[in-house]
């Protein structure tokens, strides 16, 4: 006859009761052994509701979600089951039936490995049975070694025969359901704490590390994720410096919030990072990506947008391609901040399998402020009711008054992320990534050149080459 797999529930009984306890006996004979549970209900004023099994089997059929504590005689016999190893379903329990749920955090709970194994069956089992009960050991009045070894197993507390009354039954009961609460709290707070740690690792160890060294310019970034409790988004950015002095710099946005597309843009980041160090730009950089993106992403309405540019190695120039995304905010030295062009901006990635993407050719100047974002940054909330969206007209006015406060570089970032949070309300639904690239001649200067030079082996290689007119189609990755 098949046995019916116990529930398990995620929260102790103890937790939801309302000082009423639940206790399931397990003994060969209850009605005829030594085991006699008095009434309870006048000690501290708890009650126990005793419910009494014979066997293991009959034992997981009434372990049901309400009881809290288990009292388990060590001297049960555990028919057909080998010495030192836990009883099998043909000896009448239902572990071959039923998942092996092991301790709290979901991994099997070691055997016993003593001399007295076989002794501790009944408790393996059981433990195994219901991780998330207290169990009370029982055991003769003389084998102290063996209570204490069930208690090392895995057993709450112990309890001799010839002491249990109504006192002694009722504090350990209490105790065992106390203790057994602490002791899955705390595994789950440290499960917990390791997970975050590890997500935070893995997480910081995706986000990109500027390669920069030798441009003379200065860098800042802020990324705010908008799924609670994560550290990446679907947001990417990454700036590298190329051997021939050329400065890339590149930011995009992944349709949605969850991790799969968190993990895409981490994807499409650093094939862009490889793309780039191998040689391509422009609309062949872009269409590469575009096949790249093609091939990961989940389902066919995925697309992501970016915006890409490369600063040659002088700093005052730079190209610029647009696949669907927001333009960037450029700042000169006396002159208000505004949006760089976006007239030739080609679709997002993803969207049209043959798309083209044209590079527009920038003037910088000798002293700028170059900052690049994703739209997270524009459409949040804005007036009253929160009707409105800030969009990119406000946004221009935003920075162009915390220019005008003489702020800069990172404290920049920080102000227009705290304004923007602000102004709706609370915290941003979509991921927010914002960098700033930034010139400034004396600082250059400070570095001992008015530029970096050009690597000997790339002086002739242009930054970008223009785009062709025409390319032979390349064949899928």
């Amino acid at each position: 006859m098949p046995v019916p797999e116990p529930r398990q529930r995620s929260v102790p009984a103890a937790e939801t009761s309302h000082g009423d306890l639940t206790l399931l006996v397990i003994e060969d004979d209850p009605a005829g052994s030594t085991i006699t549970v008095p009434e309870l209900s006048a000690a501290a004023g708890t009650r126990v509701r005793v419910r009494t099994a014979r066997n293991l089997t009959e034992a997981a059929r009434l372990l049901t979600d309400d009881v809290d504590c288990i009292l388990l005689d060590l001297a049960l016999p555990v028919t057909g089951a080998a010495p030192g190893t836990p009883p099998t379903a043909d000896a009448g329990t239902p572990d071959a039936g039923a998942p092996r749920t092991g301790t709290p955090g979901g991994g099997p709970r070691p055997e016993p490995v003593s001399e007295r194994a076989d002794e501790l069956a009944a408790l393996t089992h059981v433990l195994r049975l219901a991780p998330l009960h207290a169990v009370l050991a029982l055991t003769a009045q003389d084998d102290t070694e063996l209570a204490t070894e069930a208690v090392r197993v895995g057993a709450q507390d112990y309890l001799f025969r010839g002491e249990l009354d109504a006192r002694v039954l009722s504090r350990a009961i209490r105790y065992a359901v106390e203790r057994k609460r602490a002791d899955i709290a705390q595994h789950q707070l440290t499960e917990s704490r390791l997970r975050a740690q590890e997500n935070a690792r893995l997480e910081r160890g995706l986000l990109p590390t500027p390669l920069l060294d030798g441009s003379g310019l200065s860098f800042a970034a802020r990324y705010r994720p908008g799924r609670s409790r994560a550290l990446l988004g679907g947001d990417f950015y990454d700036v590298v410096r190329t051997p021939d002095g050329t400065v890339h710099a590149m930011i995009g946005d992944v349709c949605g919030h969850g991790p799969d597309e968190a993990a895409l843009g981490v994807e499409l980041r650093i094939a862009w990072r490889a793309l780039t160090l191998a040689g391509l730009c422009g609309d062949e950089l872009l269409s590469t990506l575009q096949q790249v993106l093609e091939h990961e992403r989940q389902s066919e309405e995925i697309f992501a947008t970016l915006c890409t540019v490369d600063i040659a190695p002088d700093g005052r120039r730079a190209g610029l391609c647009l696949a669907g995304h927001p333009a960037p905010l450029l700042a000169r030295h006396g002159r208000p901040a505004g949006l760089l062009p976006y007239e030739d901006g080609g679709p997002a990635l993803g969207l049209l399998p043959r798309a083209r993407w044209s590079r527009r050719q920038v003037e910088l100047g000798p002293a700028w402020s170059l900052m690049m974002y994703t739209d997270g940054l524009i459409e949040g909330r804005v007036g009253t009711g929160g009707s409105e969206r800030l969009g990119q007209d406000g946004m221009v006015a935003m920075i162009n008054t915390r220019l005008e406060q003489g702020l800069a570089g990172e404290e920049l970032l920080e102000a227009a992320v705290a304004e923007v949070r602000e102004l709706n309300g609370g915290e941003l639904t979509d991921d927010v990534a914002v960098l700033l690239l930034g010139r400034d001649p004396e600082r250059i200067r400070r570095w001992g050149g008015s530029a970096p030079r050009s690597h000997p082996a790339s002086v002739d290689r242009p930054p970008c080459p223009p785009v062709r007119a025409a390319r032979a189609q390349r064949p899928p990755l």
